[in-house]
């Protein structure tokens, strides 16, 4: 077979612009201003991702304060987002701290478990892990648990938890998670974020009041139970309803 000058001509052009076109540049598709996560979590090798590190962003500082924090404790979180750090290693972290009387109110984690640990001082647990596990009489089986320090326990991925310090000094802990975003879901807030009239019909009009009392239907009673009296021994008294 021959070829024209020209045609050879045309082929070669052809052959550099091929050659020299990038094989994975979509960045059209993509916002100009991405954060680091985002580019960490596009980036195409670990490579890749290493070299959009500094050495001082392999680093999450757990002392730094929390933004607007619970009133019963604080809660500091290592996710992706906080951490980019944390892009492909599928894990995440938290560190917090009950106060004295204070509760960690019913909530879950919906795309990781946990293995929570007691650094200081003394925690009660609760969990009710999912339907169909139910106790000897045939009732939802509630696993209760109280924990000191170096001692954990785990909290399945979904399953409603909940931690309360009966003591009158504060309690910390530190949470491990099998996911970078493992996130979390407050049942109550949730549950009061629906209509007036789904709330009614679950807790048949006995919501009422704030703080303990408000919520003292959505929460297991040994743990109402449990801030009353904590309450009444360390001399704390309740916010007014």
């Amino acid at each position: 077979m021959q070829f024209s000058a020209a045609a050879i001509s045309a082929i070669l052009a052809f052959t550099s612009l091929a050659s020299a076109a990038p094989r994975n540049s979509r960045r059209g598709a993509y916002p100009q201003e991405l954060s680091l996560t985002a580019q960490l979590q596009l980036a195409d090798t670990a490579v890749d991702r290493f070299a959009l590190l500094g050495d001082d962003e392999f680093v999450f500082d757990f002392n730094k304060a929390q933004e607007n924090p619970g009133k019963g404790g604080e809660l500091i979180v290592a996710n992706r987002k906080l951490f980019p750090a944390l892009v492909g290693t599928g894990s995440g972290m938290a560190f917090g701290r009950v106060d004295a009387c204070g509760m960690n109110t019913l909530h879950v984690h919906p795309r990781s478990a946990e293995l929570q640990i007691v650094t200081s001082g003394r925690l009660i647990t609760e969990m009710v892990p999912e339907n169909g596990v139910n106790d000897k009489d045939g009732n939802r089986r509630v696993i209760r648990t109280e924990l000191g320090p170096n001692m954990m326990t785990p909290f399945y991925q979904g399953s409603v938890h909940t931690q309360f310090n009966p003591d009158c000094e504060p309690a910390t802990f530190v949470a491990a998670f099998a996911s970078e975003d493992f996130g979390a879901g407050q049942i109550q807030d949730e549950t009061f974020a629906l209509s007036d009239d789904v709330i009614a019909a679950t807790f048949g009009q006995s919501i009422a009041g704030e703080d303990i009392d408000r919520v003292r239907q959505a929460i297991p009673k040994t743990i109402a139970l449990g801030v009353d009296a904590c309450l009444q021994k360390c001399g704390i008294h309740k916010r007014a309803i």
